[in-house]
């Protein structure tokens, strides 16, 4: 009797689309995730790379502690920056997050 209960219920047909219906869920929220964590913080971070790589002489840039200054010269992987006049203070390229401009 059971099985002629869960026959009719059509629980026999569905049993063989389990398997499908959660790789699709899976496929669904792997995008879901893709498009809203993933793929912003690429873009973020090739922009960083880029606006590192751009860095020269004379840009105003912020750094990542909040401090401002000039560029006053630019190394493979570091940078020396004017917080104040004749204070030079030598960081990483990678800790500037802003450049405001040229001088």
């Amino acid at each position: 009797m059971v099985s002629e209960a869960f026959a009719m219920a059509g629980g026999a047909s569905k049993g063989g689309q389990q398997g499908y219906e959660g790789l699709i869920m899976l496929v669904l929220m792997f995008a879901i995730f893709y498009f809203l964590l993933i793929r912003p913080q690429q873009k973020r971070a090739k922009q960083h790379r880029e606006l590192v790589g751009a860095l020269k002489s004379g840009d105003q840039i912020v750094t990542a502690g909040g401090m401002h200054g000039k560029v006053v010269s630019v190394e493979e992987t570091s940078a020396t920056v004017e917080i104040a006049t004749g204070v030079k203070v030598k960081m990483n390229r990678t800790s500037i997050t802003e450049v405001k401009g040229a001088a």
